[in-house]
């Protein structure tokens, strides 16, 4: 027997990999590559990178590196995602459920800069939101939550009334210090213990109230 689970928002604040999108070929790809060159097992090396920035990534799995190297490997990593798009398509259900709020606060949060984001969500077939919150736009990479913070203060939202959809625990993590409410998305988020998990998209309904609130109807 399934639950439904009902939130009310006042704005949905999205990540990308993972949760709208899934690049997990194109990621594992590139990072395991890198990998290889930094004589790390890659193995080790993909249960850290999901959800954040590749700097952030690389001081981790390096905590010895001089951190101006990791922005330049970063730089070049991002490079090597944007050209790499083969087997990224949408998460089952992202289409309509972007498509459901049109006319509703929403943003796109996500540890991509803006070159690689509009690469992959091109290539899985899926609209950009007006309101984008990119790499280029933070000091800080997830789980520090400046990307939501901010994506809450460019649409003019409370923080508590926001709700977060992510899929890694690093996005997990930010959109609670953020204050938030998180949707996990996939097999990875329920690892964190969001306040609802879904397989996909395919499981949340959006239905816009007549106060101006978000109702997300979420089955478990």
């Amino acid at each position: 027997m399934t639950a439904t689970a009902v939130f009310t928002a006042r704005a949905l604040l999205l990540d990308m990999d993972g949760t709208l999108v899934n690049s997990d070929a194109s990621v594992e790809r590139v990072w395991r590559r890198w990998a290889d060159r930094n004589g790390l097992d890659g193995d080790e090396v993909m249960k850290v990178v999901h959800g954040r920035q590749g700097y952030a990534s690389m001081a981790l799995l390096l905590p010895g590196r001089p951190m101006e190297q990791n922005h330049a490997d970063n730089a070049r990593m991002l490079a090597e995602e944007t050209a790499d798009t083969e087997g990224v398509v949408e998460v089952p259900g992202a289409r309509a459920f972007l498509a459901s709020l049109k006319g509703l606060p929403h943003a796109l949060v996500t540890s991509a800069d803006v070159a690689l984001s509009t690469a992959r969500m091109a290539a899985a077939g899926l609209e950009q939101p007006d309101v984008r919150v990119t790499a280029e736009s933070v000091g800080a990479s997830k789980p520090d939550p400046e990307g939501f913070l901010k994506g809450a203060a460019e649409l003019g939202v409370d923080p508590a009334d926001c709700v977060v959809f992510e899929d890694s625990g690093a996005g997990i993590a930010a959109g609670r210090a953020a204050g938030m409410r998180v949707v996990g998305i996939g097999p990875r988020a329920g690892f964190h213990t969001p306040d609802a998990l879904v397989r996909d998209l395919t499981q949340v309904r959006v239905e816009a109230a007549a106060d101006g609130t978000i109702r997300l109807h979420i089955t478990e």
